[in-house]
């Protein structure tokens, strides 16, 4: 869908860019949905776009991103390679006039994240990083809690996400060439809550324990000018709790293991029994986010309210401040 076209479609044609695991998870959740479809994937090699258009039943593969890209019949793209090519990717998409979604973290340093929402912007075409915490049913009824100021003036954040291990060295995630490490990885949930809540921080602090060229176990305390602060952890060495809360003047919003897709979280408040909210049907899928891309491209939006640009690159800084406190580094940086 170009810039002469981008407004309302249905169904929603779904290009999906790279064979990965979160690609398919993702297309797995898609092809539910009524109102969209895949048709296409495109990969670096034609058999791994073969393999995975057979598993889906999708009618078109090809062997490389352009060719994804460039088909007319693909009205947006889905990018879930590894994020030290989200840059490359999601250019090659918007050069050929097509919207997009594009995997977290958004890319690998904020310079990269600018470029790719400037040329969004001058194409008048849609842009959106996967942030499907922001699109959560539960996620966003607490933020409409602390907005409305039903904890008080928040004073703290704090938010974990830690994996056992341990991961062999050939993964990605201890791969420096292709972003490894702890912070881009799962510290960008930690600090998406956070910046969701408090919005850019006025100064970063990280320390972090390397090994191979990537960050294994990090800790990074953000602070604001309005005296609150967020603590916040990631590790690959550490399989924490992965929870989260918000604690402000007048009480205290906790979320369970796996905050970043909650089915429930509990409101806590001076003098008042807890307050359970549930109910927010399917929690862990990535359908919500895609229900936002279409109803935005049906809208003729060329970003979401829910996962807005400017709190993209927002996080981006921060996440390039925790980087050079602790000294990490990609290649070609």
């Amino acid at each position: 869908m170009s810039e002469a076209t981008q407004g309302p479609i249905s169904p929603v044609r779904w290009g999906i860019l790279a064979t990965g695991s979160i690609a398919a998870a993702v297309t797995a959740d898609i092809v539910a949905m009524p109102d969209a479809e895949v048709v296409a994937v495109g990969s670096r090699t034609p058999e791994a776009a073969r393999a995975f258009a057979e598993r889906f039943g999708l009618p078109r593969a090809y062997g490389s991103w352009r060719e994804l890209a460039e088909d007319p019949e693909v009205d947006v793209v889905y990018v879930a390679t590894p994020h030290s090519a989200h840059h490359s990717a999601v250019r090659t998409a918007l050069l050929a006039g097509k919207p997009v979604l594009c995997e977290k973290p958004f890319t690998l340093n904020a310079a990269e994240a600018e470029d790719l929402v400037a040329l969004a912007r001058e194409r008048g075409l849609f842009l959106m990083e996967a942030m499907w915490m922001y699109c959560n049913p539960a996620i966003r009824r607490l933020t409409e809690l602390v907005r409305d100021g039903a904890i008080g003036e928040i004073r703290s954040v704090h938010a974990e996400f830690g994996l056992a291990g341990p991961i062999p060295p050939e993964h990605r995630l201890r791969n420096p060439a292709l972003g490894g490490g702890a912070l881009l990885d799962l510290g960008v949930y930690p600090v998406s809550f956070a910046q969701l809540l408090l919005g850019e921080p006025q100064a970063v602090t990280a320390w972090a324990r390397m090994s191979d060229g990537v960050d294994e176990n990090t800790g990074l305390l953000l602070g604001y000018d309005s005296g609150a602060l967020a603590a916040l952890t990631c590790s690959l060495v550490a399989g924490t709790a992965n929870g989260a809360s918000v604690t402000g003047s007048a009480g205290r919003i906790a979320l369970p293991g796996g905050f970043f897709f909650p089915e429930r979280f509990t409101l806590h408040r001076e003098g008042a029994e807890p307050e359970e909210f549930h109910g927010f049907g399917p929690h862990q899928t990535y359908a919500h986010q895609a229900a936002e891309v279409m109803r935005a491209l049906r809208a003729g939006e060329t970003e979401s309210p829910l996962v807005p640009l400017e709190g993209t690159l927002a996080v981006m800084r921060t996440l390039d401040a925790a980087r050079e406190r602790i000294g990490l580094r990609f290649p070609g940086e």
